[in-house]
This record gives C-alpha cells, structure tokens and sequence, in this order.
C-alpha cells in the first residue's frame, strides 16, 4: 500500500439510511470518525442520491435556494413542497414530495383516482421563476396513471366519444378517444427536462409500470391486465399527437408511466445515482483524494445495478481512488459481487443488536466504524504509528 500524503484527502459519499439519517448526517457521522482519528484530514462530504427521495438535500448541499411550492397532490388536494434552484438556473422537485407513496392523504384515495398532475403544476411554476433545466426525481411515487395528470397540467387536452374534456386519472383513461396537444406550454420547448430513474421498464407489458409497481401502490391483481390495457391504449393516441413513441423505451414504466410522459415532452431519462454524482461535482471532489467511503442502509446485489454507493464508486475507480463500502448491513450473498467494485465492504453493526437500536444508534455506529476503518487504512506497519 502506497504511504498515505502528509495530508490525506478522503471523499465521504453515502446515500441515506433511510429510515434513520439523512445521507448529510451519514456523511458528517462518517467525517466525525475520520477526523476522531486523523483531525489534520481534508474530509470532502458529498451526501449522495439515486434519484428519489434524498435527491433534492443531495444536489442543494453544494448551494441554490429553495423554494416552496404549492401544488395538487396525487388525492388533489393541495400541498406544499419545496423545489430547489442552483446558480446556473437547474430545478430540481421530487415527485415523491407531490405524489409519494408514504403521504397519508394521497394513498386514501384509491389508486385509479390519484393524479400526477401536481407535478406539472411544479415544473409550470419553476418554469415561471426561469428554470432553463429541470430534473425530476422520480422514486417512490404512488400514481399509476401513465403520467397523463402531468401532461395534462402541462397543456395537453384529452376528450372523450362526446367531445367533452375528461381530467385524466387512471380510472377515466378508458374514456379518452382524442388527445390535442396544440396548447402545451411553449415553454417547455425551452426547458430541458431530465428525469431521475433507476428502472429500465416499459411502460406496458409485463415489465410495465402497471404490472411490475402497481401492486404496491394498490392495483388489485386483478385489475392489472385491464389497466394496463387502457394505459396502452391512451399511449398509442398520444404518440400519434405528438408524432413519436416512446412506450416501449426503457425507463418508460419508471414512476407510474412520468417516465413516458417525459420523454414524449422531448425530456430525457438519467441515471439518478450518476446525475447526482455530476450535479455535486463528484469526479472533481475525487481529485488528489487517498480513499473514498461510501454506503447505504443495505448493500446486496441491487447495489451494483445503479444505486448511489455504486454510482460513488464508479467514480472513485476512474479517479484511481479506493472506494469502500460502509453500510448500515450488507447481504452475505452479495459479497462476493461486491467485492467486485469495492475495496472492502463492512457493516455497521459492533455486535448482535435490534433493527431499532441500529436505527437509534446509526450516528454513533457510522462514527466509530468510520474511526475503525481509517486506523486499518492509514495505519503504518513499519512505524506501528498513524
């Protein structure tokens, strides 16, 4: 192992413990640890996100201004969220802040009367104050309705057999035979529109949205055929509106079909874990850094198709810097792919312990596992010395 710098630099980079710390408490618990150790170190804290929930704390920790909002959540009624705007003009909303499946209110309604269209009433009002960009977190939503609502909230009219305009749910999707788009928001044309997804899925089929994520968010299995079918269907006529298709694309199926309907606006779907690395300046952080730590609540084999952690390590590989994985568990199985990508993979957990006492005690555990590694890391065998 190379002598460590007089000076050593170490990136922190985690994703929440979700359910117990934010990814910025994570990552100042792990700094904690490192500097108990070697308080001469330039830690780097750059908390981490994949794309849902997190995302927004994720890309404001480097700096822009919040901004409250108020919009229809998934049950229609309103609610106040906060969208976040940096320097260069880029919004960022989580749609899981307008139509997350944890929001009591929105999930008393059934799920074939919730609305995505509160989050096209967010990008309209972002659009308002000049958002050039807008990226859209798209995990963790509780509407199934094909992303019609946000269109629909956009400009895109929907008619039914008698001509009369139908608001679109995933209940009257079957009643829509005419789709017009000639009153989108023009705006639009200017505001590239990017959304944060970590799913390749269609959007119909039985991969789909409906199929694969309808179920938890409360389509009876018996129903899934039926509304896949009318989500097929009023896809096909929107694609014929606006002149493309983009259905069977992958990412399509992400967050109840907003993935589609994104894509149909001419936006684009990214890696949510790697558009945060860029948006925070990862690659850069990694410059001249000796190691890089990175974790989650759980590490298994999902780790490696896109989360954060995997996503940091990226990263640090390509900046010739060491990445090790320090997560609330890890599954034994996976170790072996893990360790694949990470210089060590650890958990935690000193000991037998509780699901609660590990969710009580995170901090405190991150603090001296962080301190543990750091020793085995910078430790000098020839001096017995740090």
């Amino acid at each position: 192992m190379p002598a460590p710098s007089p000076r050593p630099i170490i990136v922190v980079a985690p994703d929440s413990f979700k359910g117990s710390l934010a990814a910025e408490a994570v990552a100042h618990a792990i700094a904690d640890g490192i500097r108990s150790v070697l308080p001469d170190a330039e830690v780097r804290e750059c908390p981490m996100a994949d794309g849902g929930e997190g995302s927004l704390d994720a890309i404001m920790h480097q700096g822009g201004e919040r901004i409250p909002l108020t919009v229809q959540g998934a049950s229609g009624m309103p609610r106040t969220i906060v969208a976040g705007m940096t320097s260069d003009g880029t919004a960022i909303v989580e749609s899981a802040d307008i139509v997350g499946i944890t929001d009591p209110i929105g999930m008393s309604v059934p799920v074939a009367a919730r609305s995505s269209a509160g989050l096209g009433e967010a990008l309209s009002q972002l659009m308002d104050r000049g958002a050039a960009r807008c990226l859209i977190a798209l995990g963790g939503t509780s509407t199934n309705d094909g992303g019609a609502g946000f269109l629909a909230a956009l400009g895109v009219r929907m008619f039914d057999s008698a001509g009369r305009r139908v608001t679109p749910t995933l209940e009257t999707l079957p009643d829509i035979v005419r789709v017009d788009v000639s009153g989108i928001d023009s705006r639009l044309a200017r505001c590239e529109i990017v959304g944060m997804a970590d799913v390749d899925n269609p959007l119909c089929g039985p991969r789909g949205a409906t199929a694969v994520f309808g179920p938890q968010k409360g389509v009876e299995t018996d129903s899934v055929t039926r509304h896949d079918a009318a989500i097929e269907r009023f896809s096909a006529l929107l694609e014929t509106a606006f002149g493309h298709a983009h259905a069977a694309s992958p990412g399509a199926g992400a967050a109840g079909g907003l993935g589609f309907a994104i894509r149909m606006l001419g936006g684009s779907l990214q890696s949510g874990a790697e558009l945060v690395a860029e948006q925070i300046g990862l690659r850069a952080a990694l410059f001249g850094a000796d190691w890089l730590i990175t974790g989650e609540g759980r590490s298994d084999t999902q780790t490696v198709g896109g989360k954060a952690p995997f996503a940091a390590a990226v990263c640090a590989h390509a900046a010739g810097v060491p990445p090790t994985l320090l997560s609330g568990a890890i599954d034994r199985s996976a170790l072996a792919l893990l360790g694949r990508h990470f210089a060590g993979c650890f958990a935690i957990a000193d000991g037998p312990m509780s699901l609660e006492s590990a969710i009580e005690n995170a901090a405190l555990l991150l603090h001296n596992a962080a301190a543990e590694l750091t020793r085995l890391r910078f430790y000098t065998a020839s001096s017995g010395r740090l």
